[in-house]
């Protein structure tokens, strides 16, 4: 993953916690529920691309 992907990741990633924050204060569940889930799904994205990256080095 190139640096430009791991920040875009990094804010969208920002982006979902500023969601689920924002949920919480105005007691929306909606949002937390949204917010979290845009979390859980970069940092499975960013575990996908991690492993990946690991076997490429292990093959090499």
């Amino acid at each position: 993953m190139s640096i430009q992907e791991r920040a875009k990741v990094a804010g969208e990633n920002l982006e979902g916690k500023a969601q689920e924050v924002v949920g919480e204060i105005t007691c929306d569940p909606q949002d937390r529920v949204e917010g979290k889930a845009k979390e859980l799904d970069l940092q499975t994205c960013h575990a996908a691309e991690e492993l990946k990256e690991e076997i490429d080095h292990k093959l090499d």
